[in-house]
């Protein structure tokens, strides 16, 4: 979507009462709730190879499935498992236990490998039992918005190319979607900046947007990638500093079919840099916040022909910042030996991913048990708490 500067001056005066008002890459949508607690939910869409990010090499059947990507280099993170190079700059988060994962974790979707029904899945936080989605096709994150006492939030403004199923459904949310360039001559980025000079809400947003303009003129596609991630995360730290409670966007080229070597490390550089800049922003507020990154179902475990690895079922969540109980990697680890697959093909899921989601919920924001399994998540069993929170 490209804006005319007559347009958009016009529209940013109109709506002159939110900071969401401003339309520029993915969405981001906020919701406010009561409380210190934040939570931010990035989904991971393409399908992350969690086995290569969080690499198992004490499974002594690794290199044997995986003979070129097995061999690359990594930081190790507890004598088992290690963590791919690209992520390192996290390593000072991991030592100071403001970051974790979850290994051997799915949804219930299963077999179809589809990235479209697996993501929506993820998003809706259905059972996937019978195949369908939850009556209304809404998200599981809304669902447990409406469970909050004292929740609230003020639509203002949504546009972009995607809508968050995450967070669609009846309780009221804000939106922000950095979907389109601005086209803005000098003379009017003037004009803009003067006109919001006196309102530093507005004037912070107005300059943001101008940067994500330039970025998609930038060279080259990991100075664009990372620049849209910095911008993405810093616009949902500044808000989460404030009043805003709960943040979700997501991060794109995770399917990795071929030269996952190569591929791999982009899509972890932006993911870095995303959870780098919520830190930055968020401030003190950091102490209180979770970041969860989630995706659609893992990948085979044995690399293909191209080097690079295909659609499979179990894989590995993300969890950074400081509410969370971090320094460790959770889950119950299925192995690797062919008797150990899911379908002589896949990481064995140990454990649905709804759970930890589910008792971060009840944790940071006090839902029950019993109505985060009814209707937040329908039919998940949560299961013994993992101690995913500090």
């Amino acid at each position: 979507m490209t804006l005319s500067r007559r347009a958009f001056v016009s529209r940013s005066l109109a709506l002159g009462c939110s900071a969401a008002a401003s339309p520029f890459l993915t969405p981001v949508t906020f919701a406010s709730a009561p409380g210190d607690a934040r939570l931010v939910v990035i989904v991971l869409r393409g399908a992350m190879d969690g086995l290569d990010v969080v690499r198992p090499y004490g499974d002594v059947a690794l290199k044997a499935h995986r003979p070129t990507l097995a061999t690359q280099p990594f930081e190790d993170l507890d004598g088992f498992f290690g963590l791919h190079e690209a992520l390192s700059p996290l390593m000072p988060l991991w030592k100071s236990g403001d970051l974790a994962f979850a290994h051997a974790v799915s949804t219930p979707y299963r077999n179809k490998r589809s990235h479209f029904d697996g993501q929506d899945f993820l998003e809706n936080g259905g059972s996937a039992s019978s195949g369908d989605l939850t009556a209304g096709r809404d998200g599981w994150l809304n669902r447990a918005l409406q469970s909050v006492p004292g929740a609230h939030a003020k639509t203002a403004f949504a546009v972009g190319r995607e809508k968050l199923m995450l967070l669609s459904g009846e309780a009221e949310i804000s939106s922000w979607s950095p979907d389109g360039a601005l086209d803005l001559s000098p003379q009017a980025e003037l004009l803009l900046s003067k006109v919001y000079e006196r309102d530093p809400l507005f004037h912070k947003a107005a300059m943001q947007a101008m940067e994500l303009s330039d970025l998609t003129e930038g060279s080259g596609m990991s100075a664009r990638r990372a620049g849209r991630a910095e911008a993405l995360a810093g616009f949902a730290g500044d808000r989460l500093s404030e009043d805003a409670r709960i943040a979700a966007f997501s991060l794109t080229g995770w399917d990795t079919h071929a030269n996952q070597a190569g591929s791999l490390p982009r899509a972890l550089g932006e993911l870095n840099v995303a959870i780098e800049t919520l830190k930055a922003r968020l401030g003190n507020a950091w102490e209180n916040t979770l970041i969860m990154g989630v995706t659609e179902f893992g990948r085979t475990v044995r690399e293909n022909g191209s080097r690079g690895t295909d659609h499979g079922t179990g894989g590995a969540a993300l969890f950074a910042g400081g509410a969370v109980n971090g320094g460790r990697v959770f889950g119950e680890w299925p192995g690797l030996g062919a008797s150990d697959l899911y379908q002589d093909r896949d990481l064995m899921p140990t454990r649905d991913v709804r759970a930890y989601a589910a008792w971060a919920m009840a944790g940071m924001f006090g839902l029950s048990p019993s109505e985060i399994e009814a209707r937040v998540f329908p039919g998940l069993d949560m299961g013994k708490d993992p101690g995913l929170l500090a």
